[in-house]
């Protein structure tokens, strides 16, 4: 019983950040195929979002070794 808290943690705190890593890089993807002169505004602006959704999923992952 107590395997499944940290489990429960980890698998639910990684499932959004995960879903808003890959909306993020399809809509970038989608951008910069209309727009191939604004590549090198979107992938900054891409990077920081996607790194900033990480974290929250590293969050997660202390949440579970702690636990």
């Amino acid at each position: 019983m107590e395997a499944i808290t940290p489990a429960l943690a980890i698998g639910l705190g990684s499932f959004a950040p995960a879903v808003a890593i890959g909306l993020m890089g399809m809509k970038a993807m989608e951008a910069i195929g209309r727009n191939p002169e604004a590549a090198e505004k979107i992938l900054p602006v891409m990077l920081l979002g996607m790194a900033f959704a990480e974290a929250i999923a590293i969050y997660a992952l202390i949440v579970a070794f702690t636990s």
